[in-house]
């Protein structure tokens, strides 16, 4: 038997959830299934649960700044691991509950079940055929551990695993250093924990820039171990596991592994239809109305391997949720891009990286904190923050940074960028005193005093060159 529907959504996630407020507005014969645990990789695995360990070991780790403000005794604290953990599931429950009611007020809408596609607009599950004018591929991603290291069991663990551990070992080592493996490194290291902390690659949480990498290994090396540039080997150990990468051999407790995640894209059956796959299995769609081809296919979310952050999965299951209930997709403009990462000092890119700007006609404004005067009197004093403008009229590109406050920083960028406003127009904002955000104005100037600038305003003015009033 065979259930006509107009759209179905494959994926209870963060970006099949957005595409189900859009699709619900216009009609009730829709489906949504899900395979596997409810609650999205956010909030069950992913961004709030680690910003509660972040928070946590931050928290402990500031112990360490009492002194120097004049406070006594902070080093007679101590930090109870099992507790910790203990609130973040409670956190983690807490954020998840919220997005079950969402499916569970579904009522038979809601499938539980392993989705498989055939030819005609077909959705099998659960022996139920469903037959979609629509369909929207939205089945995220999963943690990558290679094979060999399965055979390690529970010494090996990923997200998807870590944030169910009662208490934590004295040493581990973290593979990975992407975002997630720099906040893990560091959360884990604040917490007591002897980190070694392995990326098989020289890069850092994504960034280009070469003096914000260095900025940022150094800051980040204070507190653990660093290793980069050879491929990182696990084996069982007497006691716990064997690391080595290069010269490095040595054992910890256990690993988290985060090397990355790959698209819950297999044996979803998409070989079976008239769709393109390339070698890795992936279709070919339009990143501004996520079809796949010319078909009735949409894929949105981490699924897609595009970029596997939150609001952009939102967006892209907004997207895909407009499309699938319009007569014509509808070519959206995307935001401009931003990613964070939450370490101390915070790293973050806005709009164009530093590999993609082009030097001979971009101008570049920096600012180092170690002497910024917000940032000494709350010794966050560590980092830098680099901008990119055009070399013509100054127009704001992208920036990195490795800085105090970075995610508020890249917010108000990113903000700029995407009203493609010109250094000179930022300047021509008020920077209150004394904030970190004086910092981007310390940039923005030196950008500005490359540009001819005809007309006086207050952004031209300059500063005092004096560290406790700029």
């Amino acid at each position: 038997m065979k259930t006509h529907v107009d759209v179905a959504i494959i994926g209870a996630g963060s970006a099949g959830l957005a595409a189900l407020r859009q699709v619900e507005k216009h009609t009730d014969k829709f489906v949504i299934v899900n395979d596997g645990p409810y609650g999205t990789t956010c909030a069950r695995v992913g961004c709030m649960p680690s910003k509660a360990l972040i928070e946590a070991a931050n928290a402990y780790h500031h112990r360490h700044r009492a002194e120097a403000f004049g406070i006594r005794g902070a080093e007679g604290l101590s930090i109870d691991i099992p507790a910790v953990m203990q609130r973040v599931r409670s956190l983690r429950d807490h954020f998840v509950s919220g997005v079950v009611k969402t499916t569970q007020a579904l009522g038979d809408k809601n499938i539980a079940g392993r989705a498989k596609l055939s030819p005609g607009n077909i959705v099998e599950v659960n022996e139920k055929r469903f037959v979609a004018k629509r369909i929207i591929i939205a089945t995220g991603s999963r943690p990558i551990i290679p094979t060999p290291w399965l055979a390690l069991g529970e010494l090996v663990l990923t997200t998807d695993t870590f944030f169910e551990q009662k208490n934590l070992p004295a040493r581990m080592a973290v593979v990975g250093l992407g975002a997630v493996g720099i906040e893990m490194a560091q959360a884990l290291s604040r917490l007591g924990i002897e980190v070694f902390a392995f990326n098989a690659s020289n890069r850092l949480a994504g960034i280009s820039d070469p003096l914000i990498a260095e900025a940022a290994r150094t800051s980040l090396e204070n507190e653990f171990r660093i290793y980069t540039g050879n491929p990182v080997e696990l084996s069982r150990a007497k006691r716990g596991v064997r690391v080595q990468a290069g010269a490095i051999d040595i054992s910890v407790d256990r690993v988290l592994v985060a090397i990355g995640r790959q698209p819950n894209i297999d044996d979803l059956g998409l070989d079976a239809l008239s769709v393109k796959l390339d070698k890795k299995g992936m279709p070919s769609f339009n990143r501004n109305t996520l079809q796949i081809e010319n078909l009735p296919l949409f894929i949105a979310g981490d699924v897609n391997g595009d970029v596997s952050l939150l609001h952009e999965a939102a967006d892209e299951g907004y997207v895909a949720g407009v499309n699938a209930i319009a007569e014509t997709p509808t070519c959206f403009v995307r935001r401009t891009p931003l990613a964070i990462v939450f370490s101390e000092p915070g790293i973050a890119r806005v709009g164009q990286p530093f590999t993609e700007i082009d030097p001979a006609n971009c101008l570049t404004g920096a600012v180092d904190f170690s002497k910024q005067g917000r940032a000494v009197t709350a010794q966050r004093n560590t980092g830098l923050l680099r901008i990119y403008a055009k070399k013509d009229d100054g127009r704001l590109l992208g920036a990195e940074m490795c800085a105090p406050a970075a995610e508020h920083l890249a917010h108000l960028l990113a903000l700029a960028i995407q009203r493609q406003l010109t250094a000179a127009e930022l300047l021509a904002m008020p920077f209150y005193h004394p904030v970190l955000e004086e910092g981007v104005r310390t940039a923005l100037r030196e950008i500005t005093k490359h540009l001819a600038i005809n007309t006086p305003e207050l952004g031209s003015c300059n500063g005092y060159q004096l560290e406790a009033l700029d």
